[in-house]
């Protein structure tokens, strides 16, 4: 069999990285200068502002965290809007450099960013050593941006959080401190509590569903409330994030303190889950015959096997059949969907030891997730003395490679109980504004227009997701704060949208950085 390079299809198909276009005309000479509008901000207290939430709050973008990168965070884009209204300052804890990751004892501890490379027409890292040592504080003795990078919703209330992320502990009060302690701290006038829950679901999301769902079941209708048992990957219960998510927002605004709070977005419609095809796979029509031919023994089992089941009165009929269906794996000449093992398919050797030599296998379909990463695993060899050991093809992709179906449904389902609780709180609480990222990401997918600019969810080329998949670029930072600027005129009377110079400006913000850039 060929050893074929799949990568080409994906990200090296993408092209070019996407230039800035300024398409504004030149103002005409003469012409009348545009009216001057006052802001009216209707006696909100912006004087000390204070953004809690994970990566999107700390600016995260291409796979890191860095200097640039945290200065068009959207919490500093609106501390400076707020400034035009009384705001106060906005401390961030600023890493140490613009390359982005973490150094201890002379080693990357956290990579550091991707950048854009031209001759290869694909994302990659900076091969520069980080200096933002880990376990080093952050200059400054208070600040405002509590923006924790990889924090899940019971991770921003949990006492000690800064032993376990180093992000926070560039930033605690002390080794025992909470990130909702340190926030409440600082006496906000006003805060943002955004992207919470958006963790909660993403590790399960970005490991191919290799954790589990700790949410209610049939048979375990509370499911597990204790977080402290959850494994890195697990989707947090949603009966512990209603809890949790109340108890941040009663903290926060028992002072008096106004504030938004947003949805979590439908995180599979990211780039990191939509690049990747699930049919990555070309054959011309000899190549597709030999690959029939080495499953044909598989596909025969599968028959045999499930027809022994129905003769057996074990299974019906109906669910023979549509296992069989989706488990024969059959390739043609042209694009092929890649070779998966689903964990959810019926396990055969659990039923009848002698079926345990047919594994649960079968074909993608429109339907599953290939990771982003898997673009340049597929199409590689697992044996490179066999050219039969393409992974995606003689070699299945594991569970790591794919969000399946139910894996995606499971994602979906918590997502949903989230932003039930956040919609909820918005509705039950006057002090709050809040913004749909759930629609806007949706928004998003056919394209939505920042000034002159029509940002959409592709990677690299579409303006609003960075170089990882997942967080958002500058300038879509910079539309999240001017969304949030609506929110507060809608909820509390301001005239930020509508004020000279009231919104962030698409041009005054990038949508990549330079490798050049430290």
């Amino acid at each position: 069999m060929k050893n074929y390079k799949y990568i080409g299809l994906l990200l090296l198909s993408i092209g070019v990285a996407s230039c800035d276009v300024n398409n504004e005309l030149d103002p005409i000479a003469g012409a009348p200068a545009p009216a001057q509008v006052a802001l009216n901000t209707s006696n909100l207290d912006f004087s000390k502002y204070v953004a809690v939430g994970a990566s999107f709050t700390a600016g995260f973008t291409d796979g890191a965290l860095f200097i640039k990168a945290q200065e068009n965070s959207f919490p500093n884009t609106l501390a400076s809007k707020f400034k035009l209204a009384g705001g106060g300052d906005f401390n961030q804890p600023l890493m140490a450099d613009n390359i982005g990751g973490l150094v201890f004892s002379g080693n990357a501890v956290q990579p550091p960013r991707l950048f854009f490379d031209a001759v290869n027409r694909a994302p990659k890292r900076l091969s520069v050593l980080p200096t933002t040592s880990l376990g080093v504080r952050a200059a400054g003795t208070s600040f405002n941006n509590f923006g924790i990078p990889g924090a899940k919703s019971f991770h921003l209330t949990f006492n000690g959080y800064g032993t376990l992320n180093p992000y926070f502990g560039r930033m605690a009060s002390s080794a025992g401190a909470s990130v909702l302690e340190d926030a409440l701290a600082q006496q906000p006038t006003f805060f943002t509590l955004s992207e919470v829950g958006g963790n909660d679901v993403l590790g399960f999301a970005i490991s191919g569903g290799s954790g589990a769902d700790q949410s209610p079941t049939t048979a375990n209708p509370t499911g597990n409330l204790d977080p402290s048992t959850y494994g890195s990957n697990d989707i947090t219960n949603p009966l512990v994030f209603d809890q949790v998510f109340r108890g941040m927002v009663g903290a926060m605004t028992s002072g008096g303190a106004k504030g938004v709070i947003a949805t979590v977005p439908d995180i599979t419609l990211l780039p990191y889950f939509t690049t990747v095809p699930y049919n990555p796979i070309p054959m011309d029509a000899a190549t597709a015959t030999a690959v029939n031919g080495a499953y044909a023994q598989y596909n025969g089992g599968i028959q045999q096997a499930f027809g022994a089941l129905v003769t057996a009165q074990i299974i019906p009929q109906s669910v023979a059949d549509a296992e069989i269906a989706k488990r024969t794996i059959s390739f043609s000449a042209g694009q092929n969907a890649v070779v998966i093992v689903d964990e959810d398919l019926i396990n055969l050797g659990a039923i009848n030891p002698a079926f345990a030599t047919l594994p649960q296998l079968r074909q993608a379909t429109p339907d599953d997730l290939l990771v982003l990463t898997s673009s340049s695993f597929i199409g590689t060899l697992a044996d490179p003395s066999n050219p039969s050991s393409v992974n995606g093809v003689g070699v299945p992709l594991a569970d790591m490679w794919v969000l399946t179906t139910t894996e995606l449904a499971s994602v979906q389902a918590a997502t949903t109980s989230y932003n039930a609780t956040i919609l909820d709180v918005a509705s039950s609480n006057a002090n709050l504004a809040l913004i749909d990222l759930n629609a806007i990401l949706r928004e998003a997918e056919n394209g939505l227009q920042f000034d002159n600019y029509t940002m959409t969810t592709s990677l690299v080329t579409g303006g609003l997701v960075g170089l990882d998949g997942v967080h958002l670029t500058g300038r879509g930072y910079a539309l999240m704060a001017n969304r949030i600027l609506g929110a507060i005129d809608a909820k509390f009377g301001s005239n930020f949208t509508l004020a000279t110079d009231g919104l962030a400006k698409a041009d005054d913000y990038p949508t990549n950085y330079s490798p050049t850039l430290r």
